[in-house]
């Protein structure tokens, strides 16, 4: 662990130097880091809504003020950085909503969609990351070309935007999470397109056919700074075309609106006993062992309740036969892990239905981790109050266990165990 106060290496509890001169301890040091991840998250969402036009000069402030808060010699008190720390969670949130408000106002408003899944014979680009902007602007370029353009991973929810899912050119999806991408990149004969983070370093087999945009960027990949991507259409031309492959279709597009919708039904439903809980699953999906608890808990739940997902974590539990409740597919695939804003909306419209507060709601968030936006997603949640919030795989790293026992007394924020199973168990018996 690095000191960010004294720019020391820590050991122990403390960072290298003696506690005259730096006077840090352990959670102070975790507060500083969750307050740097939160903040990463966030302006990664902010720098999103930024390109859509919207921006917010408070959020602006808090995250310069939230930075200094990191600065040597500025802050030693765990009070004040617990504060700032769920301040970064409130504005997190109000980042998310800008980021909602800015894809609506672009696309159109988000509807359930039919989605078909794998290739079609011809030559085609694969667009992963998360960047709407970068997908519409390839498809305008692509306009009177045979190039087919395909989403990989985060880019799924773009289907569910009437102004892009109705341009010709978007034939489809390919492929799932991030972590696969080195063997589906490498199957992909085309060019690729990554747009935002949740790009590896690719193959030397494929790397002259990766393309990225701005800050991001790969050893052997080219890097695109001026939204002119004739060179990926060119590419794609070039490249052995895509094959005809297997067809399998999902359903997505369950945006928070579409669900508040209906909330009156599902009242109704609850009330007469035929939903008996909601879970939200998903999250960032990872590479690691233990991932498959997700994928447990999913199958287990009991055929009376809905799912909500969102991010790459919807991933591992996608592939999989939920049946339908209230003709509805009782997997509801909400979206981008930016639309945890809609989550919290679904629940706080469901929490005002019912006259209750969301804490009162059958209600139960397993979150998949991963890197910095689900941090600030997490963030989030605590700053609304958020009880028995389950985490995992694994406990993150920079909480220390003092920080992690008052999150636990405070929030009740648990970690997920050896058996998705069990943990559904008990999350029903309450």
């Amino acid at each position: 662990m690095f000191c960010n106060q004294c720019e020391q290496t820590a050991r122990g509890t403390g960072c290298a130097a003696s506690p005259g001169v730096c006077g840090k301890d352990q959670d102070v040091q975790s507060l500083q880091e969750t307050l740097l991840y939160g903040l990463k998250g966030m302006a990664a969402y902010a720098h999103h809504a930024r390109r859509l036009g919207v921006v917010d000069e408070a959020v602006d402030g808090f995250t310069e003020e939230a930075l200094f808060a990191t600065v040597t010699n500025v802050n030693f008190d765990i009070g004040t950085l617990l504060e700032m720390v769920l301040e970064c969670g409130k504005q997190n949130l109000r980042v998310m909503e800008m980021l909602d408000q800015g894809h609506i106002r672009r696309y159109g408003a988000p509807s359930p969609t039919t989605v078909q899944e794998g290739t079609s014979a011809g030559p085609g680009v694969l667009v992963t990351g998360h960047d709407m902007i970068d997908l519409e602007n390839l498809l305008r370029q692509c306009e009177g070309t045979d190039v087919n353009v395909y989403t990989h991973g985060e880019m799924l929810p773009a289907h569910m935007y009437p102004k892009l899912r109705e341009h010709p050119n978007l034939a489809g999806h390919y492929g799932g999470a991030w972590q696969k991408q080195r063997r589906e990149f490498e199957d992909f004969t085309g060019p690729i397109l990554a747009t935002t983070n949740c790009i590896l370093i690719p193959k030397p087999t494929y790397a002259d056919r990766v393309f990225t945009t701005r800050c991001t960027a790969v050893p052997g990949g080219t890097r695109i700074t001026n939204d002119d991507f004739s060179a990926v259409v060119a590419k794609a031309r070039q490249c052995k075309p895509l094959p005809e492959a297997p067809k399998r279709t999902s359903t997505i597009g369950f945006h928070h609106d579409v669900i508040l919708g209906l909330a009156g039904t599902i009242v109704e439903a609850v009330k007469a006993g035929k939903i008996s809980r909601f879970f939200v699953i998903g999250g960032c999906d990872g590479a690691e062992p233990g991932r498959n608890y997700f994928s447990d808990y999913a199958q287990a739940t009991p055929p009376d309740s809905f799912i909500l997902t969102l991010g790459c974590g919807k991933y591992r539990i996608r592939d999989y036969d939920y049946g339908e409740l209230l003709g509805l597919p009782r997997l509801l695939d909400m979206g981008q892990c930016n639309n945890a804003y809609g989550a919290i909306r679904v629940a706080v419209g469901l929490a005002e239905a019912f006259g209750c507060t969301v804490n009162d709601l059958p209600l139960t968030i397993v979150l998949s981790w991963f890197e910095q936006k689900a941090v600030a997603v997490l963030l989030t949640l605590l700053y609304l109050g958020v009880q028995g919030i389950t985490v995992g795989p694994k406990p993150p790293a920079f909480f220390s266990p003092n920080v992690f026992k008052i999150l636990q007394e405070k929030y009740d924020l648990r970690l997920s165990g050896a058996s998705g199973q069990e943990d559904l168990a008990a999350a029903m018996a309450g």
